[in-house]
């Protein structure tokens, strides 16, 4: 008969007990690493996320809505950013993840597999800001998602809590045998008790943990076809507004290279400025403008020959007519023909056409009385085209590094100059300041012109720059009075400048013997508002 306690209980083996325990004892021990980041990323990749969203109010903003009624909203976002900011984004096997996280894991996966997302990935990969900016778009796709997916949330969070019950109950077990353990070699039925009852325990919540977790694979399941829908559809729009931006810039003449040095609170400012401005809508019109004018530039030929209409003396050797040039053939003429050439007494083909001869200040004068409202074909005002023309001429100016005035004007008293020098970049603010302001009123030709005379007398007398060129556009027909005129004749004729014309929308200013006719040296009339060609020529001759 085996050996009795005091108490009359049977006592029990502790190799029997440690042997039954054996599978609870491993389940307590350190369970493997799980992960709440479905984007596999490095410490510097974090680092740009934590100051893009430092900087991001935008993002802050998201972040705390979609906090307030889901979980685990914080790692989403950064595993959408780091999805469309990586070059090559690389997502954790499923067995990686924490349970709870299951769903984010899903929705990315979603995400980064869609068509759309390669189309999204192009404009956003190594660019923090449009990674963001794709972000924030996909923003009411997010939480449509998290919508269709909190019942698959629910059921994780019940398997993520049912898995720590029966982690703990493992720990109870180890706990138990601990205690049984303090008797040496054998332990009285009541810890050998305690210990099964601990494995029971434990196994209940076990099997609870197996069905939690199967319940929240099934969910997550049923919910994965809306999450796919979800996903490229979040996708096709990020792209959407991540391009219109883009293109935005470009209409602007922002390039990628000072968007990628332009701080991220600062380029975000831009975007907004440039989507709300008043001739937002237009910035189509005007990328059209600027890609014509670039366009226009490379078909442009100095000096071009143009038509033949005679002879007249000068010093332009391309012109020279073969007679002169015989000339060098003879010893003894080579000192005449030079002794000509310092005198510009050579004899030279006379030709009209396009040539390029402006090296002054480039300045367009815009009216911006309340007739520019007026609008065209296509919807477009006069003062959206008057605004596009202008603005390729800066860029005309930019090119050809010379100065740009832009003069806004309408009535006598009403009129904005906006400078911007060859030495110095263009401000992006200044240029939106110059294309959003509208003065309003009526129509006065002397107060600008005046002005752009009075400009390029001063950059004449301070540079001794000549031959600078004024566009005036203008929708409207006024009068100027003769002592006007003849100031106006004698600086023309000195500074040597000259003055083209448009008359937008076909007024009685573009009529033969008009006013703007014969302050003019080129006019031209356009119609079709939408036709950014009609000026093409401006930029061949300009």
């Amino acid at each position: 008969m085996g050996e009795t306690g005091e108490t009359g209980e049977k006592p029990s083996k502790l190799g029997e007990l440690t042997s039954r325990a054996g599978t609870w004892l491993s389940l307590s021990a350190a369970a493997p690493e799980r992960h709440t980041a479905a984007v596999v990323a490095d410490r510097f990749e974090r680092i740009t996320w934590r100051d893009t969203y430092d900087q991001s109010a935008g993002l802050r903003e998201l972040a705390e809505e979609l906090n307030e009624h889901y979980d685990h909203t914080a790692d989403l976002l950064i595993d959408a950013f780091l999805a469309a900011y990586k070059v090559s984004p690389r997502l954790r096997e499923r067995a990686e993840m924490a349970p709870s996280w299951l769903v984010n894991h899903q929705v990315i996966t979603s995400l980064v597999e869609s068509r759309e997302f390669a189309e999204l990935h192009r404009e956003t990969a190594g660019d923090p800001y449009a990674a963001a900016m794709a972000v924030l778009a996909q923003a009411a796709a997010l939480r449509r998602l998290l919508e269709h997916s909190r019942d698959a949330q629910e059921q994780a969070e019940q398997a993520k809590q049912a898995q720590r019950d029966a982690e703990g109950a493992a720990t109870a077990v180890g706990e138990a045998l601990q205690q049984a353990a303090d008797e040496e070699g054998t332990v009285p039925a009541s810890a050998a008790d305690a210990v099964q009852r601990a494995i029971e325990a434990a196994e209940a919540s076990k099997a609870a943990a197996q069905q939690s977790a199967q319940a929240a694979a099934q969910a997550l399941t049923a919910a994965v076809p809306g999450i796919r829908a979800a996903a490229r559809n979040a996708a096709a729009k990020a792209t959407e507004a991540v391009r219109e931006e883009a293109a935005l810039m470009r209409a602007w003449g922002v390039g990628p290279g000072e968007l990628e040095r332009m701080p991220f609170d600062q380029r975000a400012r831009l975007a907004e400025r440039l989507r709300t401005s008043r001739l937002a809508q237009w910035a189509e019109l005007i990328g059209r403008f600027r890609q014509m004018a670039v366009g226009e530039r490379a078909r442009k030929v100095e000096n071009a020959a143009g038509e033949l209409v005679g002879v007249t003396l000068g010093n332009d050797l391309s012109r020279v007519i073969p007679s002169e040039l015989a000339g060098l053939g003879v010893p003894e003429l080579r000192a005449v023909f030079a002794a000509r050439y310092a005198a510009g007494e050579l004899m030279l083909y006379d030709s009209q056409g396009e040539q390029t001869t402006g090296r002054g200040a480039i300045i367009a004068c815009v009216d911006t009385s309340h007739s520019m409202y007026v609008e065209g074909p296509g919807g477009v005002t006069r003062e959206a085209w008057a605004k596009a023309c202008a603005l390729a001429l800066l860029d005309q100016a930019r090119h050809a590094k010379r100065d740009f005035v832009g003069i806004l004007f309408s009535a006598a008293d009403k009129l904005q100059v906006f400078r911007f020098p060859a030495d110095r970049p263009a401000d992006i603010d200044r240029t939106l300041d110059f294309a959003e302001t509208f003065l309003g009123g009526g129509t006065s030709y002397q107060r600008p012109l005046t002005a752009a005379r009075e400009l390029l007398e001063e950059e004449f007398n301070d540079a001794a720059r000549k031959r600078g060129d004024i566009v005036m556009l203008t929708d409207d027909e006024c009068d100027v009075t003769e002592e006007w005129t003849r100031g106006w004749n004698d600086a023309k004729h000195l500074l040597g400048f000259r003055v083209f014309g448009v008359a937008i929308g076909t007024p009685p200013a573009a009529e033969a013997g008009s006013v703007l006719d014969a302050l003019c040296d080129n006019l031209r009339s356009i119609e079709d508002l939408t036709d950014v060609h009609a000026a093409a020529d401006l930029f061949r001759v300009i």
